[in-house]
């Protein structure tokens, strides 16, 4: 890790809601605001959730770079490996959120994705999808099968298509400008069976402290009889990306209609 480390700070908080434990983890210590959802009913879901985020711990007060996170993304994959030797069954997470990173002199997000955790970016009371999920009933979607509304009660609307702890040694990422007053929102899927992207935008743009709007978001799923896990990270920055600020050869989101975002320009990784 090199240069100077942006300014940002945040907050997270997770709750069990209807499960038995706790499979969810996440990371909310500058530079990382991370969360990953060990994959429900697999054996040792939260400990390849928390394999996972050991990786990403290593980052935590020092200054970043996208190759920094490259490497925790890929050490996450080896940790959840050893896991499934360990357990000797099936296990994996989802992972998705931000690091705070320095790339070409200047402060970046760098927003990361396996998985159907989301991360969301707030800006003047527009929340907007940052990630894309990775799920069978986001593939029907981009094919036209079905609409975002008729995703939400698909009977195979659990099935995700990548996962860290599968074959598949790519990450989803995206550099996302510092820019003032834009917050992200990083989430779990127990909270988005309940709380829909317009209220969470509502919640998250209402209450300034971002502990206190994770709080409020949890609390909000909680309280509508959220059956999973729910974990939400908030995270702020002080930093300001310049124009013009080299990103490549990462791609930058939000300089295109996010839809248009292919596939081909969001994965990266390798073995």
């Amino acid at each position: 890790m090199s240069g100077a480390a942006p300014e940002v700070a945040g907050a997270g908080v997770t709750a069990v809601g209807g499960r038995a434990r706790n499979e969810d983890a996440f990371i909310a210590a500058a530079p990382v605001f991370v969360v990953a959802d060990g994959m429900g009913g697999h054996l040792a879901g939260a400990e390849a959730a928390w394999a996972a985020m050991e990786a990403f711990q290593r980052l935590v007060g020092g200054a970043a770079t996208p190759e920094d996170v490259e490497r925790a993304h890929l050490e996450a994959r080896r940790n959840v490996t050893k896991v499934q030797i360990e357990v000797g069954a099936a296990s994996g997470t989802t992972l998705t959120g931000a690091v705070a990173v320095t790339h070409a002199g200047s402060p970046w997000w760098m927003v990361v994705n396996v998985g159907d955790s989301r991360t969301y970016a707030l800006d003047g009371g527009e929340l907007r999808q940052v990630t894309v999920d990775h799920s069978h009933v986001q593939e029907l979607i981009d094919a036209g099968h079905i609409t975002p509304a008729q995703a939400a009660v698909h009977p195979d609307r659990n099935i995700l298509t990548r996962a860290v702890g599968d074959d598949i040694p790519e990450m989803d990422a995206w550099l996302v400008p510092q820019v003032p007053g834009r917050r992200l929102v990083v989430a779990s899927d127990g909270l988005l069976k309940e709380v829909e992207d317009r209220e969470i935008g509502e919640v998250a743009g209402l209450i300034g402290d971002p502990e206190t709007a994770a709080a409020a978001l949890v609390d909000l799923a909680v309280e509508r009889g959220a059956t999973d896990n729910v974990t939400v990270v908030v995270a702020d920055a002080t930093s300001v990306t310049p124009d013009g600020a080299e990103a490549a050869p990462w791609p930058v989101w939000g300089e295109v209609a996010h839809e248009d975002t292919t596939p081909s320009l969001r994965r990266r990784g390798g073995a």
